[in-house]
């Protein structure tokens, strides 16, 4: 069974409803990068961050994967697929994805303040001030914030390079270091970039556009790959 290996990004969940940082009308027009997402914020103004990331918890609660994430989850009738995402919402686990990779966090969970290795479901949509892992520490967003390590990131950049078909959707390709794990898979692995805007992707081979958004492009990139490799 070939494995495909999906980076998605905001543009995949932007289909769903949920609101994107850097698009025209995003969250970074509403809040400045240093108030709510830096290590600097949290301990400036813990409570405005847990007010950030409960108010994007609360939406996620109210909104459904949309036709990306189901055609990606259907590929797994046919082929070993790993998706790997800068998305930090549970839709493509919703839309039956299994293997999933979380580059930068997961809302849906909270961790403590003094020891990144205990983490916690989060039941229903909020975490209060007051909720303290069992180290006795507040109890953080499980987000990997500006300026922190990205600790999945190796994780992620062995399962690009074992791909044999790999699939980027819903990103631009600016946000580094996810930017740099298309440049991992293998030279002459078939590479997928479904997008409808104009990207330029240097140093890539075996490079096919699908300038389609995701909603559109990843169902109908989903019967090809079926008709020529499953």
């Amino acid at each position: 069974m070939r494995k495909i290996v999906v980076l998605s990004g905001a543009g995949v969940s932007a289909e769903s409803g949920i609101k994107t940082f850097r698009e025209t009308g995003g969250l970074w027009e509403e809040y400045n990068i240093e108030d709510v997402a830096t290590p600097q914020a949290w301990q400036k103004n813990m409570e405005l961050v847990q007010r950030f990331y409960n108010a994007r918890r609360k939406q996620l609660l109210e909104v459904e994967p949309n036709p990306a994430h189901l055609a990606i989850a259907a590929l797994e009738e046919h082929f070993d697929v790993h998706v790997v995402t800068q998305n930090i919402d549970n839709l493509h686990e919703r839309a039956g994805s299994s293997k999933v990779l979380h580059l930068h966090g997961e809302l849906t969970k909270s961790r403590s303040s003094v020891d990144p290795e205990l983490i916690y479901d989060i039941n229903g949509w909020e975490i209060k001030m007051g909720d303290l892992c069992e180290k006795g520490s507040q109890l953080r967003p499980h987000i990997v914030w500006f300026g922190e390590m990205v600790p999945e990131l190796e994780n992620a950049a062995r399962l690009a390079q074992t791909a044999d078909i790999l699939i980027v959707v819903g990103t631009s390709l600016n946000v580094y270091p996810a930017a740099s794990l298309i440049h991992y898979a293998p030279y002459d692995a078939p590479k997928f970039l479904v997008d409808p805007n104009e990207l330029f992707v240097d140093g890539v081979t075996n490079l096919t556009f699908i300038k389609e958004k995701a909603g559109v492009g990843m169902p109908e990139l989903r019967e090809k790959l079926i008709a020529d490799w499953a």
